[in-house]
């Protein structure tokens, strides 16, 4: 059986310290899907047809890796596409205590186990609240995101 992660989140935008979890992640999984939660009651900054493109460029020539969108809870999704794992990055210990709480929860009702990944030490200050407050003003976010073009374009 392949093992399949799913790597949840709105990535609004996809960071680099989205990046350097899926890099610690890649060698260890068959596939892994990042998958762009919708929330129709959230108010995203970035569209999500940009987001998932901007994804998929990233990943572009990674075979094992594919970018898709849900709009369910992450573990009926997990079943759906027969993922057994969920990936999750930490940056600190706050990270840590609020997806350890989802973690022992979805745990619970599905059976599907959680991985974390630490953030590199470069990209552990980068959050994606603080990135899109400076696109909002029209600051450079380059340093935080790669390939922003896809996302400001």
């Amino acid at each position: 059986m392949k093992k399949i992660a799913l790597f949840p989140g709105s990535f609004d935008p996809f960071t680099k310290g989205h990046e350097s979890v899926i890099q610690k992640a890649i060698p260890l999984f068959d596939e892994i899907v990042i998958g762009i939660g919708i929330n129709t009651s959230k108010n995203y900054f970035f569209e999500l047809e940009k987001r998932q493109k901007h994804i998929e460029t990233i990943y572009k020539d990674v075979a094992n890796i594919r970018v898709t969108t849900y709009q369910k809870l992450t573990v009926e999704y997990c079943q759906e596409i027969n993922a057994r794992y969920i990936l999750r990055g930490l940056r600190d210990t706050n990270d840590f205590e609020y997806e350890k709480a989802i973690a022992q929860m979805n745990l619970q009702i599905s059976g599907i186990e959680t991985v974390f990944f630490m953030t590199d030490p470069a990209v552990a200050p980068i959050s994606a609240t603080i990135v899109r407050e400076i696109a909002r003003n029209n600051g450079a976010i380059s340093s935080f995101v790669s390939l922003s073009e896809n996302l400001l374009g």
